[in-house]
């Protein structure tokens, strides 16, 4: 039955559609009622807690075959892609860095391309993740990084800007206890790197360099 759904912590909408038994998440995306939403969110894979979602009905379809034989029917849905990108702490790019990335349950061995970077199919209901560089080579061998897939705030949230300075190594605070002087240095910090007015005001064009070196 079609009905509003309040998004929560970890939600994004491919999670929400399975959860619902929607294999297309643009079936909900696209709906007009979430046209208001969809605007100011832009990315269907960046929510905030509290945003309201209409989920429309399933639609149910026939299709007419002969009994006497076998049919195969292809499921077409959109692919789901976790990438990371890793950097030194000199901003420099852990390239060809072997290292294990667990998604929920699955394990497996991955290694960073040229730019450091990991691109892995991901099934949409994984919320806990980890990645642990084995590569002794770098400094950061055996360092784990912990992932939370779906927790990322839009920026024009500073839960979002604060996850996202941390993210690119910034040290700007505790999402959930917003330190006010760490994360006005570190916004300071980033405008300095990246040749913006430095304000400590984490404003529209802050947040829009912030949005566009992090990559969402």
């Amino acid at each position: 039955m079609a009905g509003n759904y309040t998004v929560r912590q970890g939600d994004h909408l491919s999670k929400i559609a399975k959860a619902f038994g929607i294999l297309d998440y643009r079936k909900i995306w696209n709906d007009p009622n979430n046209a208001d939403l969809k605007q100011q969110r832009q990315n269907p894979n960046v929510l905030l807690p509290g945003d309201s979602l209409f989920i429309p009905d399933l639609k149910t379809g026939t299709e007419s075959v002969s009994t006497d034989q076998k049919h195969t029917f292809v499921v077409k849905k959109p692919d789901l892609k976790l990438r990371l990108i890793l950097e030194d702490q000199y901003a420099e790019p852990l390239a060809n860095a072997s290292c294990v990335l667990a998604l929920g349950y699955d394990s497996r061995d991955v290694q960073t391309d040229g730019n450091g970077s990991i691109e892995q199919d991901l099934q949409p209901d994984v919320h806990d993740a980890s990645l642990t560089i084995q590569d002794a080579r770098t400094p950061l061998n055996n360092t784990q990084i912990a992932i939370k897939i779906g927790d990322l705030d839009p920026v024009d949230e500073i839960s979002g800007q604060i996850a996202r300075l941390n993210n690119l190594g910034y040290l700007a605070g505790d999402v959930n206890q917003p330190d006010q002087t760490a994360f006005e240095s570190a916004v300071e910090e980033f405008q300095c790197d990246q040749s913006l007015t430095v304000d400590g005001d984490c404003g529209p064009n802050t947040q829009a360099k912030l949005k566009q070196v992090h990559g969402c």
